[in-house]
């Protein structure tokens, strides 16, 4: 993967367009001829699947059926070639039919600016908050939307927030009440609904950073009266240390890393280190490969995503860390859809 350094300003939101820039693809020796099997192969599937939506043929075998075809021929095609197919399949008139799922819909408008935000997950997490866009959806909208909701990405969601909480809750067994806990692009923060050391009152506090407004204003509401503090803060606030926490026991970034070049997370990974206290631990997380959406995600969703495998993992600890005293470990969520990284600091 040929990357460059992505910027950040905490004013302009990161979307497909910025990631797709960053990357730079040359062209391959067979460019053209690929280019011409890719868009003939496309076409053939994108046209079958709005002839059978046209005639009412079952949307979740429809939709099933696409999305394999394209993370096959995503995998099949050089990666300079599929980008060159990415446009032409999002203006595909099918389109529209797929985004009769509000699941879809909503990460091809990005109505906060930017790909994969806290109510994106909401619709993946099913959450009581978006219901009633699921609800309006027409019959369609929602069958494409119960397939959409629980393919294996979204199920490694669910395990992401769980395993979030699960070591808030370890960390704060094992330190105390006075236990810190910092989480780095917090979103909605809906892990914090699973952890037992929050509702028991365990913990001294739980800072919860973002850079989206929109998000601080629902944890301030969310978690009124708990140990949750939300602040409003972007990536570059950490790295020039305008944004200064302070430090803890337990600082981790679940859904950012998906947007960041290696210099850039080598950086951060650098700076969360930085805040943790003797012994205290850093965790991140990477949507990883194989994905069995990523080209329904790339394409009709608009989503696009840095994939890291376990090697790109250890990659990052080991330039993070340069030979300083961590311990480290890489292991991958249930479904093998998401890898994590985890340093301690050695007391």
């Amino acid at each position: 993967m040929n990357q460059r350094k992505m910027d950040f300003d905490g004013h302009s939101l990161i979307t497909p367009t910025a990631i797709a820039n960053e990357l730079e693809l040359p062209k391959s020796d067979h460019f053209d001829e690929q280019l011409i099997v890719g868009k003939g192969q496309i076409a053939l599937l994108l046209e079958l699947a709005r002839q059978q939506f046209e005639k009412d043929h079952n949307p979740t075998e429809i939709i099933d059926r696409v999305t394999k075809t394209l993370h096959e021929t995503r995998h099949s095609l050089h990666p300079r070639v599929w980008q060159e197919l990415v446009p032409i399949i999002q203006n595909h008139p099918v389109a529209a039919v797929f985004q009769e799922d509000p699941l879809t819909k909503w990460s091809v408008d990005k109505p906060r600016g930017y790909s994969g935000d806290a109510t994106l997950l909401d619709f993946i997490y099913r959450h009581e908050s978006i219901l009633d866009d699921v609800a309006k959806a027409t019959e369609r909208g929602r069958a494409l939307f119960e397939y959409t909701s629980t393919a294996p990405s979204s199920m490694a969601n669910w395990d992401r927030r769980d395993i979030l909480a699960r070591h808030v809750d370890e960390v704060a067994a094992a330190r105390g009440p006075e236990t810190e806990v910092l989480s780095v692009a917090a979103g909605h923060l809906r892990e914090a609904a699973h952890s037992v050391a929050l509702r028991e009152k365990a913990l001294k506090r739980w800072v919860a950073l973002d850079q989206d407004p929109i998000s601080i204003g629902t944890i301030a509401r969310d978690f009124q009266g708990t140990a949750v503090e939300s602040i409003n803060g972007s990536v570059r606030d950490l790295l020039t240390r305008r944004s200064r926490p302070g430090q803890f026991d337990l600082v981790y970034a679940s859904g950012l890393y998906d947007y960041l070049v290696d210099k850039v997370a080598i950086k951060l990974t650098q700076r969360c280190l930085e805040m943790l206290k003797p012994g205290g631990v850093f965790l991140f997380a990477n949507y990883s490969y194989p994905i069995l959406v990523d080209g329904y995600i790339e394409t009709f969703m608009n989503w696009a995503l840095l994939l890291r495998s376990e090697a790109d993992m250890w990659k990052i600890i080991h330039e993070s860390t340069d030979g300083q005293d961590y311990e480290a470990s890489v292991f991958f969520g249930k479904n093998r859809n998401i890898v994590y990284g985890v340093l301690r600091k050695r007391s």
